[in-house]
């Protein structure tokens, strides 16, 4: 990356590095635990020497930089209520879809790709709960016909930015912070 390994690192940096880190993960070098472990210094990293250490055993990932594995997933439930909480790794843009059923998606503890992410959450007749981390900034794009949707105030720290889009029709969709806000069984 640099031979200064005290300048300052960009999030451009940060990201080039959580691709690196993901390929990693699809090629089998890194088990999840240790890609979250890894991904979590990387996003805490001020300067390149930190960045440095957590792909010094790892090869740099070429074409775009970026593996189309953390670029984007689908969750759907259909007839059915689907609960995605704990460590896990989310994508920089996770598509929820719900027809006749719930979808609970907790980000709090889930390892984010980037600075930015975007929730596209289709639902129809419907509930679809998504719990963002406490420092995290929220924009809701998305629109309702016949529903709910509800964001708990934003947070202006330094947090991740979650844009929520999509539609939901006959349905409520519902953006949350804090342990306490919505229980998630």
């Amino acid at each position: 990356m640099t031979d200064d390994p005290d300048l300052r690192a960009s999030d451009a940096d940060r990201d080039r590095v959580a691709a690196v880190l993901s390929e990693a993960l699809a090629t089998g070098r890194l088990t999840t635990i240790e890609h979250a472990d890894r991904l979590d210094v990387a996003y805490a990293a001020r300067t390149m020497g930190e960045l440095v250490s957590v792909t010094r055993d790892l090869p740099e990932v070429t074409a775009s930089g970026r593996p189309a594995a953390i670029e984007r997933q689908i969750i759907r439930s259909r007839f059915s209520k689907v609960v995605r909480k704990g460590r896990w790794v989310a994508s920089r843009t996770t598509a929820l879809s719900a027809w006749f059923g719930a979808l609970i998606i907790d980000l709090s503890d889930a390892v984010l790709p980037g600075r930015e992410i975007t929730i596209h959450a289709d639902a129809a007749f419907s509930k679809v709960i998504v719990r963002v981390p406490e420092n995290a900034q929220v924009v809701d794009e998305g629109s309702t016909l016949f529903g709910k949707r509800h964001v708990t105030a934003g947070s202006s720290g330094d947090g991740p930015l979650i844009r929520v889009v999509g539609a939901s029709r006959f349905s409520k969709v519902i953006v949350t912070r804090g342990k306490d806000d919505w229980n998630l069984r």
